[in-house]
């Protein structure tokens, strides 16, 4: 029986969302978004950059976890230049297994980006060399990413990927690095991309023109209409450069609900749409920037009906006005917002007022040494993320302290 191809979702949050100008992700809520997407059932997420020392540590504790099984089954893979000093470098610096490789293969970065350093046949061969070391290290999966590729001619794209492959790539990303492709442009050269090199495609595009959800999408369609998986690069509530990556929650809308694809898009069946919530609510809390009113799924107003006609029909049935349900995505509960007294948990807090924060948690320590212990680590969090810490957060100090604590640590 043919294996039926589906859509993976690839999440690059702690990688390119991480890179939105301005802002940025302490590395404790680096690793709380790990969680949050392996809860939601997220097929893999791009942690981090292992060639970045202030990176070490919670690159390698957040394996930890996954080796005790706290961070499974979502692969966690990293992102560095496809040249073999960038490999090395990775697997001596961290136990990371999985790697992606990116290099720009346009005709405008080659010259504007390399200017001289590297001629189109250089790119391919520091490629091949980074693939074949990453290879000889023992790195699992080795993703091989085309920077620009929705500005690279084609024929020198496929050239490119047919190199990859042959060095032993397990999938070649299309990054649409620009926004410049549009769905029909990029479903045309992804489907002739894929036809030709029968190798998983990864769909890695921007918002520069407004079209990151259509764009991510109709890729998709192209690499399982040419007979491979495909897996759509996302981040959560859609951050990243300029003007940002294809939201998570959006992509997997699309997939579920558009008219042409929820019954012919088969999209990995471990996704938990009720968790989107959730984790769109703690990103927005930890970037510090608001969810627009307007945000498919999880804005203010995407269940909000006001007009007569709109109220008057969603009373009366659901389905007049919405494609989807509230339910699905782990709305519809109250929140509950304290307005009395408040004792909170910070680097200045004292041990009475910590041991009261951690008791309505109904977290118990069993004498003052250890929860003194904990103290520390939870100012120490503090500081590193400049905000009050959240439920899940204290939760996570509690339960996983050695690993807090290599979380919190840096060596300049």
């Amino acid at each position: 029986m043919k294996k039926q191809n589906k859509i993976y979702i690839l999440d690059v949050t702690n990688r390119d969302g991480v890179q939105t100008s301005r802002l940025g992700l302490a590395k404790l809520q680096k690793t709380m978004i790990n969680i949050y997407l392996n809860e939601m059932g997220v097929h893999q997420s791009e942690f981090g950059f292992p060639v970045t020392h202030h990176e070490t540590n919670y690159l390698n504790a957040n394996l930890e976890l996954a080796k005790i099984g706290v961070l499974k089954p979502i692969v966690l893979s990293g992102w560095i230049r496809a040249i073999k000093d960038d490999v090395e470098k990775a697997c001596k610096m961290t136990k990371v297994e999985n790697l992606n490789l990116s290099i720009s293969t346009s005709e405008q970065m080659i010259s504007g980006k390399f200017q001289g350093k590297y001629t189109k046949e250089d790119v391919i061969r520091e490629m091949a060399e980074a693939v074949h070391t990453a290879r000889k290290r023992g790195i699992k999966l080795v993703g091989v990413n085309a920077e620009d590729a929705s500005r690279t001619h084609l024929d020198y794209l496929i050239k490119f990927a047919r190199a990859a492959k042959k060095a032993g790539a397990d999938r070649i990303r299309y990054c649409d690095t620009l926004g410049y492709d549009d769905p029909f442009t990029i479903y045309e050269r992804i489907k002739i991309l894929a036809e030709e090199i029968k190798l998983p495609i990864e769909l890695h595009c921007h918002n520069d023109l407004g079209m990151v959800v259509a764009c991510s999408v109709a890729g998709a369609k192209a690499a399982m209409d040419a007979g491979v998986d495909a897996y759509i690069n996302t981040t959560v509530n859609g951050m990243g450069e300029r003007a940002g990556n294809a939201d998570l929650v959006s992509i997997i809308l699309a997939i579920k609900y558009a008219s042409g694809f929820h019954d012919k898009l088969a999209l990995d069946e471990k996704i938990k749409l009720s968790c989107a919530w959730k984790i769109a609510k703690y990103a927005s809390y930890a970037f510090g920037v608001p969810i627009p009113i307007n945000q498919p799924g999880v804005g203010a107003n995407a269940f909000a009906h006001e007009s007569g006609i709109h109220a008057d029909g969603a009373l009366k049935d659901r389905r007049n006005y919405e494609l989807y349900d509230f339910e699905e995505l782990g709305r519809g509960e109250p929140e509950i917002v304290e307005t009395g007294r408040q004792i909170t948990a910070g680097e200045y807090s004292g041990i009475r007022g910590f041991r009261n924060v951690y008791d309505k948690l109904e977290i118990k320590f069993e004498n003052e040494k250890d929860a003194t212990k904990i103290l520390e680590l939870v100012r120490y969090a503090n500081v590193h993320t400049h905000q009050p810490l959240t439920e899940d957060e204290l939760r996570f100090i509690a339960k996983y302290p050695e690993i807090a604590r290599k979380i919190f640590t840096m060596t300049a």
